[in-house]
């Protein structure tokens, strides 16, 4: 009997904390370059993960790429 209760605590447990899971986030890009949106996405993962996920040459030598990876970043480490 206590067996049977534990394990449906569980499994509540883990149905919990499924449920608790957040989308991740959502940003209305459009009007912006096609590498300013990758920038944004890989800067938003940065903040989310524990690794950096950046191409660094296009970091150095595109504005719009490094713009969107920081815009990405820092938008993405505020909702955290």
């Amino acid at each position: 009997m206590i067996l049977r209760n534990l394990a449906a605590m569980l499994v509540a447990l883990v149905l919990a904390a499924c449920a608790t899971r957040t989308e991740p986030p959502r940003f209305n890009l459009s009007g912006y370059s096609a590498v300013y949106k990758r920038g944004h996405a890989e800067g938003c993962t940065s903040a989310e993960r524990f690794f950096r996920q950046r191409d660094e040459r296009l970091y150095r030598i595109d504005t719009d790429y490094m713009m969107g990876w920081n815009d990405g970043r820092s938008a993405c480490a505020k909702r955290k």
